[in-house]
């Protein structure tokens, strides 16, 4: 079973682009990185990178220091219907933690085939508009809106 305590990370270059993943198990369901803990106890910041790793292919640990930044926000939403069978029975809710990602312009991108069908990277402002979950795009905006060296 899944818990209900999760990882958003947006993941972005130094020109403004965004990367977004669209999911196998949803047609033209666009959005940042995203996963769920291991355990109860697992650290945010590991979670994001394993995630960061298994669904791109990116290693975290290659980039430079403070490359993945913790956003210090966090979310709760109520989990979709057809999701809640991952979850123990009478879980609906999912309490998010978001994190920015920023990698050099050339890297290169590996999904995983069994989350991740395409990917592609948009400036950042299509890219908040592109994702089906209104808080992934607010994620998106919040990175760029917290740091002007970030934005255009």
């Amino acid at each position: 079973m899944k818990i209900p305590i999760s990882v958003l990370v947006v993941i972005y270059k130094s020109n403004g682009d965004v990367l977004l993943i669209e999911r196998a198990d949803r047609a033209r369901f666009w959005q940042s990185v995203t996963g769920s803990l291991d355990a109860p106890d697992e650290d945010l910041s590991v979670a994001a990178a394993r995630e960061v790793f298994e669904e791109t292919g990116i290693d975290v640990d290659r980039l430079p220091d403070g490359a993945l930044s913790n956003m210090h926000h966090q979310i709760e939403y109520t989990i979709y219907p057809e999701w809640r069978f991952r979850y123990a029975p009478g879980i609906i809710h999912n309490t998010e933690h978001w994190f920015s990602l920023q990698v050099p312009d050339d890297t290169s991108i590996k999904l995983s085939p069994r989350e991740h069908v395409s990917y592609q990277w948009l400036p950042y402002q299509e890219a908040s508009k592109r994702c089906f979950s209104p808080s992934n795009g607010q994620a998106i905006q919040q990175v760029f809106s917290t740091n002007p060296t970030r934005s255009e």
